[in-house]
């Protein structure tokens, strides 16, 4: 599948982020709603967040699986409907606040609901839902589901403490220990294996529904996998680290517009002399994988596949790393010689050089362009903005547009200044704008505008998602209950001006 080619509009906004009774967002009828509510806009595209199972900091950009769905985006009506739970078993997680995702009362709660569930599937299934069950498990059983199983199992056995620090039989993936834990903890694998089936059948129903719609899915995939992942457990020849999941160095990014001491991710770094010598086998199973939930792929840091920043893993910042070789064009002829063209668009946010800037081109991925980055500067033009490219007002790391105009700066006279240049460039009213900066971003020449929902909805800093390079109170915002479908009068006003820009509805 290629891009479209048609100039397009959508929407970022993380599944986690939908309103609901139950803690966190899900993808029941709220994201069913949501798809709706998108084609009112005349939207297109509906850009989310990774969907793995989040790990440290409650991140999406840390996932203990590329392969697992987070089982705590499981909708639990149709559990209900379906007899697994009982209405009344919820009380406990209506009880937690709608405004954001408290995940420290929200996570243990849903996970013995859900655990409690998959306990009942086998007395409860009916035959045809068993059926498919036992298709999704022949499926997927040897390519990832099993040791996702046996990698949760074990690290709640181990105080959901990382893998490396699991007992040295697990570490190193003793045959006989694991043939054990297989034996005794069997009930267990297979309520995990319950959850990932529930997983993906209520997400291929929502991408089935947003097919029907004309909306396109557009997911991210991380570049790195987090080294508490059942991925680095399963395949530690796939990184830079020891046997026992030691790594000598890790990623990050060197200071800039978005830190001034750079960001320390902390993922262990791919050995990518072993992913060439294999072709490139994982990284094919992976982009399958992701198309199979999603129609676009963004694939975040980018220029970390042309050189990738190394720190050296005792470091307290990212300040002290240097600059190593990626794959760059090996990967992609790879990838395209067994898969063809596929639908990417790249992440090329940070340090861009002029290598990085000739290896997208060759590439022809569409690249980025954030309004935040481009309007306070004097001799921003919109010229700049080329069609092969995605325009933002924000992204999921910024602040929301009026959280960002009003925060410019901490002297008051540089802010005046910045805000004046804003204003000038985009045409713009104090009063009106966040409203200017969709319409100015819906009339760029980019092939796809993508605005957040915050934008759309004029929200102010208190509803920011992520501020990177921080772990704390980070990826819990969530809309208000009944947000999910925005006034009549707003979808509206969105839709006149997708229309007026020129963009398909």
């Amino acid at each position: 599948m290629t891009l479209p080619i048609d100039k397009l509009a959508g929407v970022c906004l993380h599944i986690s982020s939908l309103p609901g009774p139950f803690g966190i967002g899900d993808i029941g009828e709220q994201a069913h709603e949501f798809v709706s509510t998108l084609r009112s806009m005349g939207v297109r595209v509906w850009q989310f967040l990774p969907l793995g199972p989040v790990g440290y900091g409650n991140s999406p950009y840390q996932p203990l699986s590329i392969y697992a769905g987070n089982e705590m985006l499981i909708a639990l009506d149709p559990l209900i409907a379906d007899g697994f739970v009982a209405a009344d078993e919820t009380s406990l997680l209506q009880g937690l606040t709608v405004e954001y995702t408290d995940y420290a009362k929200m996570i243990p709660l849903k996970r013995d609901l859900l655990h409690l569930a998959a306990k009942r599937f086998s007395h409860h299934v009916n035959e045809s839902t068993l059926q498919a069950f036992n298709r999704f498990t022949e499926e997927h059983n040897e390519a990832w589901l099993h040791n996702y199983a046996l990698f949760r199992v074990l690290k709640t056995r181990h105080d959901e403490r990382a893998w490396p620090e699991w007992g040295k039989q697990y570490v190193r993936r003793n045959e006989v220990a694991l043939e054990k834990l297989n034996q005794s903890a069997a009930a267990e694998i297979h309520q995990y294996k319950v959850l990932q089936f529930w997983f993906y059948s209520q997400w291929q129903q929502l991408r089935t529904h947003a097919a029907a719609e004309g909306l396109t899915l557009m997911g991210d995939i991380p570049i790195y996998i987090g080294l508490d992942s059942a991925d680095a457990w399963v395949q530690p020849e796939l990184l830079e680290i020891s046997r026992d999941g030691e790594p000598d160095c890790v990623a990050g990014v060197p200071p800039d517009y978005f830190s001034a001491d750079g960001q320390l991710w902390g993922n262990p770094l791919y050995d990518w002399e072993h992913h060439e010598q294999t072709d490139y086998t994982w990284w094919k199973n992976r982009f399958r994988s992701a198309l199979h939930q999603m129609d676009v792929i963004r694939l975040d840091h980018f220029r970390g596949f042309e050189s990738y920043w190394s720190v050296p893993a005792d470091a307290v910042t990212a300040r002290d790393g240097k600059w190593r070789a990626g794959p760059a064009d090996k990967l992609f002829r790879s990838v395209r010689d067994s898969m063809g063209d596929l639908p990417f668009i790249a992440e090329d946010l940070g340090l861009i050089t002029d290598a990085v800037r000739e290896f997208l081109h060759r590439w022809q991925f569409p690249g980025m362009n954030v309004l935040q980055f481009m309007v306070g500067n004097e001799d921003f033009s919109a010229h700049d903005i080329i069609y092969n490219s995605v325009c933002y007002t924000g992204t999921h790391d910024n602040d929301t547009t009026v959280g960002w105009f009003h925060g410019a700066g901490d002297d008051e006279s540089v802010c005046s200044q910045v805000q004046s240049t804003v204003l000038t460039n985009i045409s713009g009213q104090i009063d009106t704008l966040h409203v200017d900066m969709i319409r100015f971003a819906l009339n760029t020449e980019a092939r796809l505008c993508i605005i957040p929902l915050q934008d759309i909805l004029g929200l102010g800093s208190e509803t920011r998602l992520n501020t990177p390079g921080t772990t704390a109170d980070n990826w819990r915002w969530r809309l208000a209950p009944g947000d999910t479908h925005v006034s009549e009068s707003l979808c509206e006003q969105v839709r006149a001006m997708v229309v007026s820009s020129g963009r398909s509805i």
